[in-house]
């Protein structure tokens, strides 16, 4: 083991979808396929909500019944930018059957609270219509027939002005950051390659499982209660206090069951709830805004498009001297949360790589498009396309092992980032890189994929053809990328939001988890009992989580940026050591599983609060944009075997063998989950997922057309666990749900490279563009894809 290993532990299974094993020494421990028990024979406990959602028991927004509820929709545009003239009521409509509610109406703010105040919650007469689908006014009304007459009955007047919609030509900045260490132009005059390359990434739509869906219910003191389907219940909270004009006591917010989030059901809910509530306050009943999932298509937020070029600089021997990279984000119409977005794919674009020279230069800017917004690794996925295809060109025109160069150049201990900031331990780079290319069999692949394509190159009967190889109808090949992500909230974020946590011993003995954060697919409420109950050496089954009601439980911070587990389950844990404490001190030093009831019963309810303390020695500028960036980083690996189609160019995922470092692993099954589902997602970010732009609205908002992997596109995934725990929280645990997202892509793209021999970087990488870019290598010279992009040097 090398000092970079040590506090590591390596928890690996080989299994055919990959498993992880509970508990194992330091070495790496392989059971035998099959062999490891899942459910209640395994000892770990049963996902929460699980028997619920799989018999149909659970609720979710669109189920919940409120006698007398209306409905509501949502007047959208139909241009990409315009100026409002007015909106107009056909006077043949009998308007006293419905609630009409525009802009006038609004009895607060006219903002979307959240990061900047530029988005309205309607678009008043007179203002600018910024994107497609925009809202313009809301309807309600008693049934969905008279709903949707009234909706065809209300004519809006416009004045069409000209579109932004190329983010390269757009003047707007939302955000931007310069980053600069070093010095640059030294290390590129010293370099003996130089890679150069621009990289694409598209919109990708989350596609959970239900689409955005609130029900606003008045109070009988003028406030209202709305339930939904959401991911951060504080952020909705708000934005109904602010945009109704009433104090935070007077709103509350109340969690239905939420089919996933992926980030999509982090900000876009403020908007829905607030349409929502202004109908029932102004209707004096209950109204329901239900999308259909065409709307939900069409009118919310996407991934970021990015646009990154990187030049690179390598010595002879592989090590990395100097990096150049402008990244561009397209933020669409509205700022949403585009500004953290741009801050982790600036932190993230150098990659998982130690270089003495580097200039990052990143900007997000404002086109008239539907905003975008949160998806999972927000930022991270799009910075890692390009710097992963970088490292596999260097490789190239190294002549490397792709495994090779990351290795030389991948973080340790003690390394400094662009940031200033030194690495402490729980550091995995060269860990989970090494799993990977071990458990995938990465270099003997790639050997035998080399010898099939000098096979079908001998054996072709037109050499300077790419398409046609003889009777080869198939080419195999083989991908690898590394990643880091950095946990929780960037910079002072976690500071800032000075999260809350609690647990409450209640008078039968039984103990309740009290916490913000939302289940929303991934098992938290699994893993907050799990914690609570380790921490305080009871059983499972007396640890309660109460439901996520702004009302019962205390603001613990938004669910997003994989810092449920993390943070929250880290104030958890030190809730129950203090409670635990507390208890046995009153009680003789007895422990806490022997006297909690009878403690209960004697001094009545208990409950610890614990609010979020900074890291100690963690510290970041957020105005120089220096500093510890993140208090810690996961680390993820990914090798992925695909077949691409000779007549098609349709590319077949195969498998992918996803190396993941969570620091502590609190429920393997759960954390299996996570990284299947993450690298699904990135499979069909790099193949098929592609949402189609034309003049500002999105053509493929049907799911006819808006394609994901389905059961049967999934490759086989083996999920391997690493463990560096951070030291900064008691359970050790870092994040884990973005991990996986941020690796997959790349390496299919170079698996992509390895079968075919040209790059391609733009993804998804569609059988049009594979086909593109051979057409094009083969008008170049098809046996020299890497000098088109690298330049040696003397």
């Amino acid at each position: 083991m090398t000092e970079d290993d040590k506090g590591m532990t390596d928890r690996s299974v080989e299994r055919p979808r990959g498993r992880t094993l509970v508990d194992g020494p330091a070495a790496p421990v392989v059971v035998a396929p099959g062999t490891l028990p899942v459910g209640r024979a395994s000892g770990l406990p049963l996902r929460e909500e699980g028997p619920a959602k799989l018999t149909g028991e659970a609720l979710y927004a669109d189920d919940l019944v409120f006698p007398g509820a209306w409905y509501g929709a949502t007047v959208r545009s139909t241009q990409a930018r315009a100026r409002l003239l007015g909106i107009d009521r056909d006077e043949t409509f009998a308007w006293d059957r419905v609630v009409v509610v525009t802009a006038d109406d609004i009895p607060g703010e006219n903002v979307v609270s959240l990061i900047d105040d530029d988005q309205p919650i309607l678009v008043p007469v007179g203002g600018e219509i910024r994107h497609h689908a925009e809202p313009l006014a809301l309807i309600a009304a008693p049934d969905r027939a008279t709903l949707a007459e009234a909706t065809t009955r209300l004519r809006v007047r416009t004045e069409a002005l000209p579109p932004v919609l190329d983010p390269l030509a757009a003047t707007e900045i939302i955000s931007e950051h310069d980053i600069v260490v070093g010095d640059v132009e030294a290390g590129f005059a010293a370099a003996a390659v130089v890679v150069e390359g621009t990289y694409h990434t598209g919109h990708q739509e989350q596609l959970y499982i239900e689409p955005q869906a609130m029900i606003a219910v008045p109070e009988p003191d003028g406030g209202v209660t709305v339930h939904g389907s959401l991911q951060c219940p504080f952020y909705v909270l708000a934005a109904l206090a602010r945009g109704l004009g009433e104090p935070v006591e007077r709103v509350r917010v109340v969690q239905a069951v939420t089919g996933g989030g992926f980030g999509g059901k982090e900000e876009y809910p403020s908007m829905v709830a607030l349409h929502a509530a202004l109908l029932a306050l102004a209707a004096h009943r209950p109204v329901r805004m239900i999308y259909g999932r065409h709307e939900d298509l069409a009118a919310t937020t996407k991934r970021h498009p990015s646009i990154a070029h990187h030049r690179s600089a390598f010595t002879a021997d592989g090590t990395l001297l100097a990096q150049d990279i402008d990244l561009i984000l397209d933020g669409g119409a509205y700022a949403t949360l585009t500004s953290v977005v741009l801050s982790r794919a600036t932190l993230h674009a150098g990659g998982p790589y130690r270089c003495p020279n580097v200039r990052i230069r990143s900007r997000a800017v404002r086109t008239n498009t539907p905003p975008n917004g949160a998806f999972r690794g927000f930022g991270a996925p799009q910075a890692h396309f390009g710097a992963e295809l970088q490292m596999s060109k260097a490789a190239e025109a190294l002549g490397l092992s792709p495994a090779e160069v990351r290795r030389r150049n991948a973080y340790r201990i003690g390394d400094t980032t662009p940031t200033g900031q030194v690495l402490r331990p729980s550091v995995a780079a060269e860990t989970v890189l090494a799993r990977a290319v071990e458990a995938s069999g990465f270099e003997a692949v790639r050997t035998r994929t080399a010898e099939a394509r000098a096979r079908a190159s001998a054996t072709a009967p037109d050499p300077g053809d790419p398409v046609r190889t003889g009777p080869v109808r198939v080419a195999e090949g083989v991908g690898l990328a590394l990643a880091w992500h950095g946990a929780g909230f960037t910079g002072t974020g976690e500071v800032k939001l000075a999260s809350v946590a609690a647990l409450e011993l209640g008078e039968d003995g039984r103990v309740r988890v009290l916490a913000g954060s939302t289940e929303i697919g991934q098992g938290s409420r699994t893993v907050f009992r799990t914690l609570v109950a380790e921490a305080l050496g009871v059983e499972l089954d007396v640890i309660d989580v109460a439901p996520v009601d702004t009302a019962i439980v205390p603001d613990s911070g938004p669910t997003v940026a994989s810092r449920t587990t993390m943070v929250v389950g880290g104030l958890l844990v030190r809730a129950a050591g203090e409670l635990r404490r507390l208890v046995e001190e009153r009680n003789g030093g007895r422990p806490f599983a022997r006297v909690r009831v009878e403690d209960a019963r004697r001094h009545g309810p208990t409950r610890v609060d614990r609010r979020f303390e900074a890291y100690p020695g963690v510290h970041f500028d957020d105005e120089a944009y220096r500093g510890d960036a993140y208090p810690t980083y996961g680390w993820a690996a990914a090798v992925a075997d695909v077949a691409v189609d000779l007549d098609t160019f349709e590319v077949d995922v195969r498998s992918v063998t996803a190396v993941d470092d969570a620091g502590r692993v609190v429920h393997p099954v759960l954390a299996e989950g996570q990284v299947e589902g993450g690298t699904l997602q990135a499979v069909g970010y790099a193949t098929i997922e592609e949402i189609k732009v034309e003049d500002g609205r999105y053509r493929n908002d049907r799911l006819a057309t808006c394609l994901i992997p389905t059961s049967l596109d999934a490759p086989r995934i083996t999920a391997i666990m690493v463990e560096a725990p951070f030291s900064g929280e008691p359970h050790g645990a870092k994040g884990l749900g973005e991990l996986p997202m941020d690796v997959a892509a790349p390496a299919v793209v170079a698996a992509i490279h390895d079968a075919v021999g040209i790059w391609v970087d733009r993804i998804p990488a569609t059988p049009e563009r594979i086909l593109e870019q051979l057409l094009g290598a083969a008008g170049d010279g098809l046996d020299a894809p890497a000098e088109a992009d690298a330049e040696a040097r003397p």
